[in-house]
């Protein structure tokens, strides 16, 4: 499966990118595009599809797709019920506390 989409990738790296078909995929994307950006932005679609043909000619078989450079796993405590945090504990570092609740500025007045 992989030696199909690089064939795709290579032929089409060998064909270059067509002011028409930029415009085409602008009409589709619902760009207006000037002129001279149809020109530049087929210039720089070409470069963007050498990269890809070249990214596919690396000799990655047998290597298998990673997401990470070094093996990651995660580590997992079990859960265990401790206690809750009292209303105390919970205001004591609090910068003001009132009617056993947190104060904080008001953001909206009351109408």
């Amino acid at each position: 499966m992989g030696s199909d989409r690089g064939c795709a990738v290579d032929s089409l790296a060998s064909m270059p990118i067509t002011r028409d078909e930029v415009a085409h995929l602008a009409r589709l994307a619902r760009l207006a595009l000037s002129e001279q950006e149809l020109d530049h932005f087929a210039g720089q679609l070409d470069v963007i599809i050498a990269s890809v043909a070249r990214v596919q000619e690396v000799a990655a078989e047998g290597i298998p797709p990673t997401t990470h450079a070094l093996p990651i796993s995660n580590v997992y405590r079990d859960d265990v019920l401790t206690d809750c945090l009292g209303t105390r504990a919970a205001l004591d570092q609090a910068p003001a506390a009132e009617q056993d609740r947190f104060r904080v500025p008001r953001i909206l007045d009351e109408d």
